[in-house]
């Protein structure tokens, strides 16, 4: 059964050793609403995880990404429900990413593909983060993802950054075919996996 989130934010919580998300289903007046999700990726593990609790006590894990191959920028990830069955897949397009970042992203009946939105933003990001001692600093640029169906163009999902000190998205689900929990899982990793 898909589950429908239509709108949500993602906001980091940024730790020594460790990566976490919360994931808030939008109001109708635009504002945060209840918490739908806690995320948490550990750095430095071989094969990339990322496992999504309920909320930030971790007793119920609902659902989770992992990569299925090891250390690789080409890695594709699966997304699983809380059973470990598949929900959907997405991965980096590596060659494509070269200038312009881009995904592909799989669900049951959909087979979309995502680019951030403004090459020039790409292109500048790119640049920042290879100027000695100026690459470790906070990235100023907000950039945008849009996700569209590959044989429609149809918009799927649409990722925006907003300004803030610490990493914050509002995401909109446009494809009632992709389930929140491979939309929530693909927005975490365009923060999480995207500087790979």
């Amino acid at each position: 059964m898909t589950m429908q989130v239509p709108r949500f934010f993602v906001r980091q919580k940024v730790t020594m050793m460790v990566n976490r998300y919360l994931v808030f289903a939008a109001n109708p007046d635009g504002t945060e609403g209840q918490l739908m999700a806690f995320a948490e990726q550990k750095r430095m593990k071989l094969k990339e995880e990322v496992v999504f609790f309920t909320d930030e006590s971790k007793q119920r894990r609902v659902f989770s990404f992992k990569a299925r191959q090891r250390m690789d920028v080409r890695a594709e990830h699966d997304v699983l429900d809380e059973a470990g069955r598949p929900l959907g897949w997405f991965k980096k397009e590596f060659a494509a990413s070269l200038l312009r970042s881009t995904w592909a992203l799989g669900a049951p009946g959909l087979d979309a593909r995502g680019r951030e939105r403004r090459p020039v933003i790409a292109v500048l990001r790119r640049v920042w983060t290879v100027i000695p001692y100026v690459g470790d600093v906070w990235v100023p640029f907000v950039f945008h993802f849009d996700f569209v169906d590959s044989t429609t163009g149809a918009p799927v999902l649409t990722s925006e950054r907003q300004r803030a000190i610490r990493d914050h998205y509002a995401v909109t689900v446009h494809d009632s075919r992709l389930d929140f929990r491979v939309a929530a899982s693909m927005a975490v990793a365009l923060d999480a996996l995207q500087s790979r």
